[in-house]
């Protein structure tokens, strides 16, 4: 995402150095990853059987782990090698794959988020909206949904004017505008993020209000928190180096010292966002717990739940 002159600020440094990191970073990253997320598919659809919400969401998240590391392998030659225009499509296409795996993501992790509030602070409303078939239509709209909104505008990240050029770096003015950046912010991460973040607490408070300190409770507090980590450590700094990189397009920030250190944070965290597709196996790792211990997780809800409403009639 960088140029190596802007305005007489040289990055050629930044770049010679993110040539080396993002080999180091991206080839454990790929092969883990892939491991990690095969042997998801494989335990979700073929070992477990049983198609709960949990495994629904999860399969979700891991083939769009999947569709987020299928264009790593082509972004570590880039890095390292100029593209002749003609290819400028498949780039395009390999560069909609990326963005479409990293905010399939996060939707899905909040769509994970809100299942569980529901389950667990509000269970008899989630036994008439919770259902295999509602996590699978979920699903699918998130699919259709970032489908729909980020290949046309990752299309437009190119004008198509270079002979040669780096794939995944150096975007046009279009892919700096502030509406598109604006909105990547704000329905891409902010929104997202307080939703994971608002679900996440009012569930842990919930399940310590409850006073059962059970393994299942336990069990829930853990892939809560996975997935919070899961969620907050590759995706803040990496939108929060989107913002700074949009101010530095936009001219607010001219020094060159900064721009320089901007650019090298930015492509720093872009590399390191992908640790996502490993992170997400700690939930991998805790949804066996889940998914046995789905009953007695409703059962310790519905027995808070009566006990905070028969207390409240005898007031």
């Amino acid at each position: 995402m960088s140029n190596n002159m802007t305005n007489n600020c040289s990055f050629e440094e930044v770049d010679t150095m993110m040539k080396y990191l993002e080999l180091v970073i991206y080839i454990p990253i790929f092969l883990l990853g892939l491991v990690l997320n095969v042997v998801a598919l494989l335990v979700f659809c073929v070992f477990l059987r049983k198609w709960t919400e949990s495994t629904i969401y999860m399969t979700s998240l891991a083939l769009m782990d999947m569709l987020l590391l299928f264009p790593l392998p082509f972004k570590m030659h880039a890095t390292n090698h100029r593209w002749i225009s003609s290819l400028q499509p498949l780039c395009s296409v390999l560069e909609s794959l990326y963005f479409v795996g990293i905010y399939g993501s996060i939707y899905t992790i909040m769509c994970i988020a809100v299942d569980r509030w529901m389950a667990i602070c509000h269970p008899f409303k989630a036994k008439q909206l919770r259902s295999p078939k509602v996590a699978l239509g979920t699903c699918m709209g998130v699919w259709l949904l970032v489908l729909a909104v980020l290949s046309p505008t990752v299309h437009r990240f190119r004008d198509g004017k270079d002979e040669y050029f780096h794939c995944f770096h150096g975007f046009s003015k279009n892919g700096w505008s502030p509406p598109l950046i604006i909105s990547l912010q704000v329905f891409g991460f902010l929104v997202p993020a307080l939703v994971v973040i608002y679900c996440s607490v009012r569930t842990i408070w919930a399940l310590q209000r409850s006073g059962q300190h059970s393994p299942q409770s336990r069990a829930c507090v853990k892939i809560i928190y996975s997935s919070l980590s899961a969620f907050l450590v590759p995706f803040t700094p990496s939108h929060l180096g989107i913002f700074l990189q949009f101010l530095v397009h936009q001219g607010v920030i001219e020094d060159c010292s900064t721009k320089t250190q901007i650019s090298l944070f930015i492509q720093v965290a872009m590399c390191l966002s992908n640790v996502t597709c490993c992170l997400d196996a700690l939930c991998y790792y805790f949804i066996a717990h889940e998914v046995r211990s789905t009953k007695n997780t409703f059962r310790v809800s519905m027995i808070s739940q009566r006990r905070a409403t028969f207390s409240t009639s005898e007031v």
